[in-house]
């Protein structure tokens, strides 16, 4: 649910992970990147967006069972949110997408990192989307704001 913004700003929606959002108003979507990635879609026309807030997160007894189901499930998140986003079009004329990334350190997470990344680039390829920024970052968490009515993401990071 959004909140209200400070000093008449647009309204501010947090997303956390592993949940998306989508908005028909001018709305700051926002999430904090720790092993996650933000999926942010947008019109270029309209002011409709969403938000997809994913996990890197492959753990268990067999590694790659565990990434298997991880990805399924990424992608049927991912499906939802595209077909929601899509839905809440009027025209959907130019629909574009930006991906903002941030993975643990370690060749483990980095090889799932770029699975899900190849996933989800390829799966919003084939439902139209253009891909027209990506922004993989390696270590410290950061905030993401996402402001779809402009297209505009911005990365800072976290303040103790």
């Amino acid at each position: 649910m959004p909140v209200p913004a400070a000093a008449g700003g647009p309204p501010v929606a947090e997303v956390p992970p592993d949940q998306f959002q989508v908005v028909t108003e001018d709305t700051v979507l926002s999430a904090v990147l720790d092993a996650t990635l933000a999926v942010c879609l947008y019109d270029a026309v309209e002011e409709h967006g969403a938000l997809l807030h994913l996990r890197f997160i492959a753990r268990g007894a067999q590694q790659s069972d565990v990434t298997d189901r991880t990805l399924a499930s990424d992608l049927l998140l991912l499906d939802r949110c595209v077909e929601e986003f899509k839905a809440a079009l009027e025209r959907g004329t130019d629909l574009q997408g930006k991906i903002a990334a941030n993975v643990e350190e370690g060749e483990a997470s980095h090889a799932t990192a770029e699975a899900v990344l190849a996933l989800v680039g390829a799966y919003l390829a084939d439902a139209g989307v253009k891909i027209v920024a990506q922004e993989v970052d390696y270590g410290e968490p950061r905030r993401l704001r996402f402001r779809p009515s402009m297209g505009q993401i911005r990365l800072d990071p976290l303040r103790a």
